[in-house]
């Protein structure tokens, strides 16, 4: 139909403005979602072996002995532990605010819905990884372990809501009266 009206040409600069728009369709689409599923791939390498309790001990005990000598294994093992589950936090707040990112939300605006649902992934995620882990030797599935996940998508984008409402900036008015 463009062929006719227009000629080759047209249909020709037609054709290239609809494969530029795919292209800069899929290219926006590989920004807001490659990170996403980065980290939910780092996420499920830290879920084998390499990232069991017996392999970060290899560091995090030669480090506490380093820095405290005196230190006893029975509080070893509670720092150990304290890190482990403070790092399940911190991943899951990260997968959170990534989601968040990719759904292109604007800052200080929540909309709870999407909110919601993206909490709702973390935690079918993380009940996931946790699934997982009750397969690899030596790992443990634990459901508290999908707790602390959650707990650290609500964590993360708690914390970014906050700050960014405290951060932006307020009108003239809005100041006097504070």
């Amino acid at each position: 139909m463009l062929i006719a009206t227009f000629g080759g040409r047209a249909a020709l600069h037609l054709a290239q403005s609809e494969y530029g728009a795919r292209v800069a369709r899929a290219a926006k689409l590989l920004k807001h979602w490659l990170p996403v599923l980065g980290w939910m791939l780092l996420i499920a390498i830290a879920s084998t072996d390499l990232m069991s309790a017996e392999h970060t001990s290899r560091l995090i005990r030669p480090f506490l002995r380093l820095c405290f000598p005196d230190i006893s294994p029975a509080t070893v093992a509670t720092v150990q532990i304290g890190l482990r589950k403070a790092a399940h936090l911190a991943e899951y707040a990260v997968l959170a605010l990534l989601l968040r990112r990719a759904l292109v939300l604007p800052a200080g605006r929540v909309r709870w819905g999407l909110a919601f649902g993206i909490v709702v992934v973390c935690f079918c995620y993380a009940s996931l990884d946790e699934f997982h882990q009750s397969f690899v030797a030596s790992r443990t599935g634990a459901a508290a372990d999908v707790l602390i996940d959650t707990f650290g998508a609500l964590f993360g984008l708690a914390a970014y809501e906050l700050l960014a409402v405290a951060s932006r900036p307020r009108l003239h008015s809005e100041r006097l009266r504070s």
